[in-house]
């Protein structure tokens, strides 16, 4: 299938030159509008900034996009009830009927990866659920994460799931990971959960060459690069562990399950915190922005 590639993009891929995908789920589904749309002109811009190209990666009237102009980023971050939510077993559906749809973190993988796109950066990691035992609900990231060669870097897993399990599957699907500067696993809106990463990275430079190594092993599948949540703008455990208890026991009463799970929390404790996790949200994704691009850079390089 053609992809629907900006120039910006298409010359800065033929010229070698580094770029990272950006998913647009968080555009549609994760923050409120237009905070939305002025968090994903800023992030574009913090990657141009390190002198690599931004690619936010969509949907739209059924033609996969990689890279989006102002008109798309309004599109996806207005449209409301418009935009449907994208994983992979999504994606075929949405072309096929000529839709709008806003990527997850498996879905923009998957097409960055056709793009060629090699580095992507994200909030946080989907994985496998609370209750998961007995619902079965683990995110899709998690699998496409053992079978596409992309790097992802999150603030870790959402703070909603359950990350020891998390952490647990990724190991049985092989996939490496990395706490950047970090020995203690992040948990999204704070910098620690209690859980070891791993394996430690202190540079984009030795990530870039663990891509690099895994290439030429010929080890299939992307890498996790946890990267903490700036300490300034973290929220204590204490209290953020309170809110999503809150938040799970309103999700159980209403009976939301599935897809419509996630965006649910994270907007129902957006309206707990009285807006901090939504600050807390905007700070980490920047964060991720900074270090994505320099992996990429330095990946670039290297290649």
């Amino acid at each position: 299938m053609d992809l629907a590639i900006t120039d910006e993009v298409r010359t800065a891929l033929a010229e070698n030159r580094p770029v990272v995908a950006l998913e647009s789920t968080i555009i549609s589904h994760g923050m409120p509008y237009p905070a939305n749309v002025a968090m994903a002109r800023e992030v574009e811009e913090i990657i141009r900034e390190h002198g690599v190209t931004p690619a936010t990666i969509a949907v739209l009237d059924g033609v996969p996009r990689i890279g989006l102009d102002d008109d798309g980023l309004e599109l996806l971050g207005s449209g409301e009830g418009t935009i449907r939510k994208v994983s992979i077993r999504d994606l075929p559906y949405v072309v096929a009927r000529g839709e709008h749809g806003a990527t997850t973190v498996a879905a923009t993988m998957r097409l960055a990866s056709l793009a060629g796109i090699r580095v992507f950066t994200t909030g946080g990691l989907g994985g496998v659920h609370r209750g998961a035992a007995s619902s079965f609900d683990e995110s899709a990231d998690l699998t496409e994460l053992a079978l596409t060669a992309v790097t992802v870097i999150s603030a870790g897993v959402k703070s909603i799931l359950d990350i020891g399990l998390t952490l647990e599957r990724m190991e049985t699907l092989g996939v490496p990971v990395l706490g950047y500067r970090t020995d203690d696993f992040p948990a999204f809106y704070t910098r620690t959960s209690g859980y070891a990463v791993p394996l430690r990275v202190d540079s984009a430079e030795e990530i870039a060459a663990l891509m690099k190594a895994k290439d030429e092993l010929g080890i299939a599948g992307g890498i996790s690069v946890a990267n903490p949540i700036p300490e300034a703008d973290e929220i204590p455990h204490e209290r953020i562990d309170a809110i999503i208890e809150q938040a799970l026991g309103d999700l159980d009463r209403l009976g939301i399950t599935g897809k419509d799970t996630t965006p649910y929390l994270l907007g129902r404790i957006v309206e707990i915190t009285g807006g901090d996790s939504l600050t807390a949200n905007i700070a980490l994704v920047k964060n991720n922005a900074h270090l994505g691009a320099e992996i990429a850079a330095a990946f670039s390089k290297m290649s």
